[in-house]
């Protein structure tokens, strides 16, 4: 009666406190322009697999060759996996680093030292905001302390929000580019990943960037609670 068997999506699970945060965020911000949008450095991270390219693949076949070789999906129990940190702009994107161990307070700052600002000074010729989430690392007083002593200001952010940071769907579509590679080492790995960074357009970033009032009035509309992005 209407019904249809889907997948369902993958969100963030949110308590009464943080689903309020993001719609009094939201409302807060339901006034920017794409102009001052355009002005926010988004970053983030992502986790990369080498069994990522067969995933999501479908197959073709007739009953009773269920098992055979063809038809099978391979997996691997813990497969290697590389996590990477990007940003992007209404104009393009900033170089990737991969990310060796955990990330605290002081290795993020080597980051932000060796990739953000570069980043930033491609892809802006005057200020900009810049914004990351509340990880750890990111809320650490020394982090905190670093932007001050540079100088940049930092865009207020609700926690487990990844529908409101457009990078998110560049992760996507770097992702999907990667679904027919088949990488036999890190190395290549992280060689397909740059590749299909690299060939993302700046048409591509203005439109999710151009996105941001849409987004913020999906969080008003939903108040608060996940949106479709």
């Amino acid at each position: 009666m209407g019904y249809r068997c889907h997948i369902p999506q993958v969100k963030p699970l949110l308590n009464q406190k943080q689903w309020q945060k993001r719609l009094t965020w939201a409302i807060d911000k339901q006034h920017w322009t794409i102009a001052q949008w355009s002005k926010v450095l988004f970053s983030d991270e992502s986790k990369f697999c080498m069994s990522f390219g067969n995933q999501g693949a479908r197959v073709w076949r007739k009953t009773g060759e269920r098992e055979m070789p063809k038809c099978l999906q391979s997996s691997v129990k813990y497969p290697q996996s590389v996590m990477v940190r990007g940003a992007m702009s209404a104009a393009s994107v900033g170089p990737l680093c991969f990310i060796k161990g955990r990330v605290n307070a002081a290795s993020y700052q080597e980051i932000l030292e060796h990739f953000m600002l570069p980043s930033a000074e491609k892809l802006y010729d005057e200020d900009f905001i810049f914004q990351h989430d509340l990880a750890p690392a990111h809320s650490a007083k020394t982090t905190g302390k670093w932007f001050t002593d540079h100088g940049i200001t930092v865009l207020n952010w609700p926690a487990n929000s990844p529908d409101l940071n457009p990078i998110e769907n560049l992760w996507d579509i770097v992702k999907r580019k990667l679904r027919d590679t088949r990488p036999n080492t890190l190395d290549e790995l992280k060689a397909a990943i740059e590749a299909s960074w690299a060939s993302i357009t700046p048409e591509q970033c203005h439109r999710l960037i151009a996105s941001m009032p849409r987004r913020i009035e999906a969080v008003i509309s939903a108040k608060g609670f996940p949106t479709k992005y």
